[in-house]
C-alpha cells in the first residue's frame, strides 16, 4: 500500500519508519536490535525513512548508513531534517538555516549517511533569523546540484508554508499530528491541501504515551526527553492515560490493539497523510503494521472523536523553551 507524497512526490508506503529514538533521544536503544528493526521495515515494503542530523549528534545518520549498506539504495527514500545545534553536553543551542550552513550540513549528512544524495531535505525548523526563502533557495541549489532531490517543511505556519511553495516546490510537512495532537486541523492542513503538499505525521503515539504501553509508575532516564514533557507530569500524565483507556474499549471491540486504532486513525485522515512510526524493535514495528488491516468504519471514528474529542489533552506538545521555536504553533 503506498501514497503520493504530495503532487510533487513520488509514491511511498503508507507508513514512514522514524529513526529519532534509535539515538537515545528515548534513552538506551539496542543498535543491533534498532538496525534490524531498520531491515525488518524494508523487508515489509516500508520505504521511508527518516532523521535528523541532531539526533544523537550525527549517531542516528551513521546507524542508518550502517543498516542501508548492502541494500539497493533507490529502494530507500531518506528524509533529513537539519539546522537544530547541540552542545557537546547534549544541550540545545538554537536554529541555523543560513544557506552556507544549510550546505555544510548536507555535507556532512551525505557522508555520515553513505551516500550521494539525500530524497527529502529540511529545516527542523524556522530558524527567525534567516527568511524561510534563503533557507529554501539554498536547498533548491542543491536540487539542481543533484545532492537533494525532494524539499520539505518541519513545524512551520500557513504564512511560511506559502512562501516556501512560493520559492520552490515542496512535496510534505512533517508535523506532530495524533488523535490527541490536532492543531494543524485549524489552518495548516487546509493550506497544505490547497498547494497539493502531504503531511509526514510524526507523534502518532505521542511519544509513547498513547500506544496503550505505557504505565503511571514508569520511570524515565534523565537521557529521554520526555521526562521533561508537560503531557508526562503529575495530573496531566494522569489524564491523558484515562484518555488511553477510553481507547482502549474501541480497540478491544476492534480485536485490535491502543497503538494499531491511534495510527489507523491518522491513516483514516486523508490520503495525503503517511504516519511516521517510532518503532525502535522489531515487535512493536510489527505491531504498527498491523494499523494498515485495519478497516475504521464512520462509526468507528465517531467513538474515538467521542472518547479522545479535540484538545482533549493535557499539556502542551513540548516544554515551553521548545514551544518558542514552533512557528507551527504561532
Amino acid at each position: 500500500m503506498t501514497r503520493q507524497l504530495g503532487v510533487h512526490g513520488p509514491d511511498v508506503s503508507s507508513i514512514g519508519l522514524g529513526a529519532m529514538g534509535m539515538s537515545g533521544m528515548y534513552g538506551a536503544a539496542d543498535e543491533a536490535e534498532s538496525i534490524s528493526t531498520i531491515h525488518a521495515a524494508l523487508d515489509a515494503g516500508i520505504d521511508l525513512l527518516d532523521t535528523g542530523d541532531f539526533y544523537g549528534m550525527g549517531h542516528n545518520e551513521m546507524l542508518i548508513g550502517r543498516a542501508l549498506e548492502g541494500q539497493d539504495r533507490e529502494r530507500v527514500l531518506i528524509s533529513v531534517k537539519f539546522g537544530a545545534q547541540r552542545g557537546p553536553d547534549g544541550s540545545w543551542l538554537g536554529y541555523d538555516a543560513r544557506p552556507a550552513a544549510v550546505k555544510t550540513a548536507v555535507a556532512y549528512s551525505l557522508q555520515r549517511l553513505r551516500t550521494d544524495y539525500i530524497d527529502i531535505y529540511r529545516p527542523a525548523r524556522l530558524d527567525p533569523d534567516v527568511p524561510i526563502e534563503e533557507t529554501v533557495g539554498a536547498i533548491a541549489e542543491l536540487v539542481e546540484a543533484g545532492y537533494v532531490r525532494l524539499i520539505g517543511l518541519s513545524e512551520v505556519g500557513a504564512e511560511t508554508i506559502r512562501r516556501a511553495a512560493a520559492t520552490h516546490p515542496i512535496c510534505d510537512l512533517q508535523i506532530e499530528y495524533s488523535i490527541i495532537s490536532r492543531g494543524i486541523e485549524r489552518e495548516i492542513l487546509p493550506t497544505c491541501r490547497e498547494l497539493g503538499i502531504a503531511i509526514t505525521a510524526y507523534g502518532v503515539l505521542s511519544r509513547g504515551l498513547i500506544s496503550g504501553h505505557w504505565s503511571p509508575d514508569r520511570r524515565l532516564e534523565s537521557t529521554d526527553f520526555r521526562s521533561r514533557g508537560p503531557r508526562f507530569q503529575g495530573e496531566n500524565l494522569e489524564h491523558n492515560l484515562a484518555l488511553v483507556e477510553a481507547l482502549r474499549e474501541i480497540a478491544d471491540a476492534k480485536g485490535a490493539t491502543v497503538a494499531q486504532i491511534a495510527i489507523a486513525w491518522v491513516l483514516a485522515r486523508g490520503e495525503d497523510i503517511v504516519p511516521l512510526v517510532g518503532a525502535r524493535r522489531r515487535d512493536r514495528l510489527q505491531e504498527a503494521r498491523g494499523a494498515l488491516e485495519l478497516d475504521l468504519t464512520e462509526a468507528d471514528l465517531d467513538r474515538i472523536e467521542d472518547a479522545v474529542p479535540a484538545d482533549a489533552a493535557a499539556g502542551a506538545r513540548y516544554p515551553e523553551p521548545q514551544m518558542v521555536h514552533l512557528d507551527s504553533e504561532r
